[in-house]
């Protein structure tokens, strides 16, 4: 009995979260030029007596894929363009809304526009720094937007390339991700080398495979993953002098020909709970390696599981989970 009630409880949180997600989608991403800038001006509430205190920024949506979380703000009809200063702040956990990125949704480009691009989506890092592409924040925006627009897919621009996500379950979401990239001016590297047997290393960790998949990825195998202290090896990886732009750092344990187990330190420097271009290279990485055949792979990191497809002509198509966390606003910021 207790159980039932249990389980009647928690389906009628749902149903409330529920409903407020979606009446701020509806606020947040179809308000006119007025509401917005009104909404810009008003102040927060906190109690009776010290109502108006606390100034109101902008909306935005914390979203997350396998604890790699995300603040989503609509620049559609409204341009936010917050300095790096700003973006540090905002994705700060003390000072700040706390996030491994902000997303900025802005109209679609020329380019993608011709290819039914829904939007064009900026990434930041939380150093303020802006980058290519991000696997589980594609996810995320994925769903977000196809359920602003009712349809079964829609393509992202990124500067990483266009993206075509779809439904692939509840809340759950596929993306195809393109094509790897192999070539050393592709990743990029400092100077030529054999992309499949990068010349560095540091400890346990040599000889990885160097990528590229909207962002520059470097993958090292290793027998047994947990015996690998990545955050020792992950900051002087992840700015060899090989790396021009900096790469993020992968490591990959086969589990059998169907299954990987990867952690990855990403870019500003940071050991993600979950890091989907980080899957999709290690799949290609194990292919190219010869360690496997299996076109289609469960991808183990510490927050879950993803499924990675690799296509015939090289292209990744990544499955995995999308989460609301909540929703509100961004403080003002003097």
């Amino acid at each position: 009995m207790r159980n039932y009630f249990q389980v009647k409880k928690n389906m009628v949180a749902i149903r409330k979260i529920s409903k407020v997600v979606f009446e701020f989608l509806k606020g947040t991403f179809k308000l006119s030029s007025r509401q917005e800038n009104e909404s810009m001006s008003e102040s927060i509430p906190f109690t009776g007596k010290n109502a108006g205190i606390i100034r109101r920024g902008r909306p935005f949506i914390k979203m997350h894929g396998l604890r790699n979380d995300f603040i989503v703000v609509d620049g559609r009809r409204k341009p936010f363009r917050p300095s790096a200063e700003e973006i540090v702040r905002i994705c700060d956990r003390h000072e700040g809304v706390g996030g491994d990125e902000l997303l900025i949704v802005e109209p679609p480009r020329g380019a993608s526009a011709n290819a039914d691009g829904y939007a064009f989506v900026r990434i930041f890092n939380p150093d303020g720094r802006e980058v290519e592409a991000c696997g589980n924040a594609s996810r995320c925006l994925g769903w977000l937007f196809m359920q602003e627009s009712k349809r079964e897919d829609v393509v992202i621009d990124t500067l990483g390339g266009l993206l075509r996500c779809r439904k692939a379950g509840e809340k759950q979401v596929a993306v195809e991700m393109g094509k790897l990239r192999t070539a050393w001016q592709e990743i990029p590297l400092s100077h030529e080398m054999d992309t499949l047997h990068l010349e560095i290393g540091a400890g346990p960790l040599q000889d990885p495979v160097g990528m590229n998949i909207g962002n520059p990825h470097a993958v090292f195998f290793v027998d047994d993953l947990d015996a690998v202290n990545l955050t020792t090896y992950g900051p002087r990886l992840q700015k060899h002098p090989l790396f021009p732009q900096e790469a993020n750092i992968g490591v990959a344990q086969l589990i059998d020909s169907k299954t990987l187990k990867l952690s990855v330190w990403e870019r500003p420097g940071t050991l993600t709970s979950a890091c989907g271009t980080g899957a999709c290279v290690a799949v290609g990485a194990a292919h190219r390696r010869g360690l496997t055949n299996a076109k289609c792979m469960t991808v183990i990191m510490p927050a879950g599981s993803m499924e990675i497809e690799l296509k015939g002509d090289d292209s990744v198509v990544m499955i995995g989970p999308v989460e609301i966390c909540y929703t509100g606003y961004l403080p003002v910021l003097d």
